[in-house]
């Protein structure tokens, strides 16, 4: 049985002694650099030229999962959604939700953890805060973050940009990261061991952007899956998108999964891939450029957008009949991001 003292206790989130040690013992050291080191309030960096600045929470269930666990999460998710934007990411805050009771070892673990993923990812943890709550209040731990980055001059990536004629492009394999939290969580057996995508994508985003400064818009299919983030964009944007089903990359371990459980794997969640929509003369070399890249080298073109449809996501199916392809309605997948 553990001892007392090798689990969190109410009283380190008091903010008196208990809570500097615990602060000092797990993360002064672990994430150490400059700006953190100060301990202010508030971290304080130079700017000059476009900012971009997201939030994100994160209450994934189970915290530890195959490919990951919360704080890589926490950290790549973070480091997407302002790589989405064409930016490059810099400096992230980090506050801990606490519940009393989670071993000092699986928080120690998740603070490594985060250290990689930001060392991956050439991020700054620039300040953070911790938090604990009473026994059942929280599900061992969850993770707010913040993120800001700078976009570089002449890049304008959006929701609203996609037009008639542009290429869809997809990163790689769709679901593996909701089908892995999953699995962990219920105990599901594959004839391989099937991982999490979660990784951070600023380095892909970089490499696209180096051979197509135009890219319209981009998007990390997260919750809702491909499905929902396709229709977010043709909304956004006053188009229709069209794609191929035979196009789209799935694991066979995923596939499985969905028919066993009644699931499409189109609205299951990923932590690694992006959509990218780009000028038809310039799909081939962003293509070319993301398959040069680890995190898209299963990288594809899907479908298209077209005119007619506002808002419409159509795909063809394997035996050539045409689908309507909704937003995601409901939460088939709770608590996996």
């Amino acid at each position: 049985m553990a001892k007392q003292e090798d689990k969190i206790l109410l009283a380190h989130g008091s903010g008196g002694k208990i809570a500097h040690e615990l602060v000092n013992r797990v993360f002064v050291t672990a994430l150490d650099n400059p700006m953190l080191a100060r301990l202010d309030d508030s971290a304080v960096a130079d700017f000059n030229g476009r900012l971009a600045f997201t939030t994100d929470s994160y209450v994934v269930s189970p915290i530890f999962f195959p490919g990951g666990d919360i704080g890589k999460l926490a950290v790549c998710g973070t480091v997407n959604d302002l790589s989405m934007s064409g930016a490059k990411p810099l400096y992230l805050s980090l506050a801990l939700i606490i519940e009393e009771g989670l071993p000092f070892r699986d928080l120690e673990r998740i603070v490594a953890s985060i250290v990689k993923a930001a060392s991956k990812a050439n991020v700054v943890i620039a300040t953070g805060d911790t938090k604990v709550v009473n026994r059942g209040s929280a599900d061992k731990l969850f993770i707010n973050t913040a993120g800001i980055g700078m976009v570089p001059p002449g890049v304008d990536i959006s929701g609203n940009n996609a037009q008639p004629g542009d290429r869809i492009i997809l990163s790689g394999t769709i679901g593996d990261h909701g089908i892995a939290v999953l699995s962990q969580r219920e105990g599901l057996d594959f004839s391989t061991k099937l991982k999490s995508d979660c990784a951070p994508l600023n380095r892909l985003v970089a490499d696209m952007l180096e051979v197509c400064p135009d890219i319209h818009s981009l998007r990390d299919p997260t919750r809702g899956g491909l499905a929902t983030t396709l229709n977010e964009l043709a909304q956004q944007s006053q188009v229709s998108i069209r794609i191929e089903e035979e196009a789209i990359p799935v694991r066979e371990e995923v596939h499985a999964a969905c028919e066993m459980l009644g699931l499409d794997p189109l609205y299951i969640a990923n932590e690694g891939k992006l959509v990218a929509i780009v000028p038809a003369e310039d799909a081939d070399k962003v293509l070319k450029a993301m398959r040069a890249n680890p995190y898209g080298r299963q990288a594809c073109i899907i479908g298209e957008v077209r005119t007619g449809n506002p808002g419409r996501v159509v795909m063809q199916t394997r035996i050539g009949s045409s689908r309507i392809v909704d937003m995601l309605v409901g939460d088939p997948l709770p608590r996996i991001c």
